[in-house]
């Protein structure tokens, strides 16, 4: 996390801002929580290094900042973690019917000073012709004010008619401010400020100029990591201090503070049956290879009882011990190869473990890290844990890309024939020559392309999609259930 100014600073900051960070909600009529969407254009506007600047920014002047991501992305979210010391959250309008939706974001932002929501894609961009999964989609549902990031590189005024067109496009949407990206102060700043406000009466509240050294580099899956870039806190540092001498922070939360009061929304699982009960520990692969995980679904899979314990595939000697059951996760085992492989004695305990029932579900790099081996792009293979058998191959082409509604075939850890759930795929790789039976039959979100995928063998369940728990939370409670079943047949 960026260091905060000095104590005496902070509170000088928090007094001038008082009026609007703690305004009293005088009508009683439901949670008064500062908040604004960060949108873009397209994708490549720049929202995303404004918005970790504008996070880091208001985390520096000592503020509680709650982060989200629009959509279903991991790395974005672990750079709004790193910058503001506080887990940033996803907001999915496809994954999530609406009052879950609402119920996990007033969850995490009402203690926090202002909350700040990275959009996805362009503003309006969501499944086909739709605006599902947009991040126009998620605004309106939490009744957000927008902010649009628009790029000035080879335009004016004529950004005047672009933001004029995403102002007219829904009038419903709360389009409430613009920042200009790659437009130093000046004249070219100047022209495009008073082209849009004119034309639209929308304020801009500054720029974000040009500059070499923020670049933040991407491979095949997004962004590198946080974890893995040189640099990343001077480059934190740097855009930090280029929000805050460029863009209006004071007018930002302004418009945070007006935003309407949110209606309580009643947590969906207190109407599930379920009993606590024992806590079960669950294992959680967790390091520079496996960290794709919803913070929500670890926090539902806790509130249903289970005792996470982080555990890394390439740094452990082991599974732990106590553990019931095992998650792994999403993340780049291809990347990590050589190091997942060159640790015998964790694919030796995890090979042994699983083959002896204990319970374990694995998304995506998990699926792959469960095979008999990875084979990178240059041919070579590197052996994994062996469970499935098969090996994962890395292509020079994404193999699937989007939404996905999981149907079970069968019975395994999640439930039963017919249970559905909802999440999504994004992988370079493909899996062959496993030796287990497929467990999913999966849809697109536009119901126009099916398939069979995931695979079950004793008590694993493994596949490509990444789910989310909230979308069906019995399933997340079935998992759980699993895991203390196989907990008391072993102790007893």
């Amino acid at each position: 996390m960026l260091q905060p100014p000095e104590a005496t600073e902070q509170s000088t900051i928090l007094a001038s801002w008082k009026p609007f960070l703690f305004a009293e909600n005088s009508e009683g009529a439901g949670m008064k929580i500062k908040r604004l969407v960060i949108a873009g254009t397209h994708s490549g506007s720049g929202k995303t290094t404004i918005a970790i600047g504008l996070m880091a920014a208001f985390a520096r002047r000592g503020l509680k900042v709650q982060p989200f991501k629009v959509g279903p992305d991991y790395i974005d979210s672990a750079y709004h973690t790193q910058v503001v010391g506080r887990a940033s959250r996803n907001l999915d309008d496809w994954m999530l019917p609406p009052a879950v939706l609402r119920h996990l974001f007033t969850r995490s932002a009402a203690s926090a000073d202002i909350a700040l929501v990275e959009g996805v894609m362009g503003l309006y961009d969501g499944i086909g012709s739709t605006p599902a999964g947009s991040t126009a989609a998620v605004a309106k549902t939490i009744r957000t004010p927008v902010i649009l990031v628009v790029d000035a590189g080879g335009m004016s005024t004529s950004a005047a008619a672009q933001v004029l067109g995403y102002q007219q496009y829904d009038r419903d949407l709360p389009l409430q401010g613009v920042i200009i990206n790659r437009a130093a102060p000046g004249r070219h700043y100047e022209s495009m400020r008073e082209a849009i406000e004119r034309a639209t009466g929308v304020r801009v509240l500054g720029c974000l100029p040009p500059d070499r050294e923020l670049f933040l580099p991407s491979r095949h899956l997004g962004l590198v990591p946080t974890g893995e870039m040189d640099g990343m806190r001077e480059r934190m540092d740097r855009l930090c201090s280029l929000i805050e001498t460029h863009i209006d922070l004071e007018g930002l939360l302004r418009l945070a503070a007006g935003a309407p009061d949110l209606p309580y929304a009643e947590n969906p699982i207190e109407s599930l049956d379920h009993d606590r009960g024992t806590p079960v520990k669950l294992a959680v692969a967790s390091d520079r290879a496996f960290n794709f995980y919803y913070q929500d679904s670890l926090d539902l899979l806790e509130d249903m009882g289970a005792e996470l314990i982080r555990f890394s595939p390439i740094g452990d000697g082991c599974i732990p011990p106590e553990a019931a059951g095992v998650y792994l996760g999403g993340g780049f085992p291809e990347v990590f190869a050589a190091d997942l492989a060159a640790n015998r004695p964790m694919l030796d305990s995890l090979n042994r473990r699983l083959n002896a029932g204990l319970p374990c579900y694995a998304e995506c790099g998990g699926l792959m890290y469960l095979t008999g081996g990875m084979v990178d792009r240059s041919g070579a293979m590197r052996p994994m844990a062996g469970v499935l058998g098969g090996a994962a191959r890395m292509t020079d082409k994404l193999q699937r890309f989007g939404y996905v509604e999981v149907r079970l075939k069968g019975h395994c850890l999640l439930g039963g024939p017919g249970d559905r759930i909802r999440g999504h795929e994004f992988h370079y790789s493909e899996v062959d020559g496993v030796e287990a039976a497929h467990a999913y039959r999966i849809t697109s979100a536009q119901g126009d392309r099916e398939w069979e995928g995931g695979y079950i063998k004793n008590n694993v369940l493994a596949g490509y999609p990444h789910l989310h728990f909230w979308n069906n939370p019995r399933l997340a409670l079935n998992f759980l259930d699993h895991c203390r079943r196989r907990r008391e047949v072993i102790e007893h």
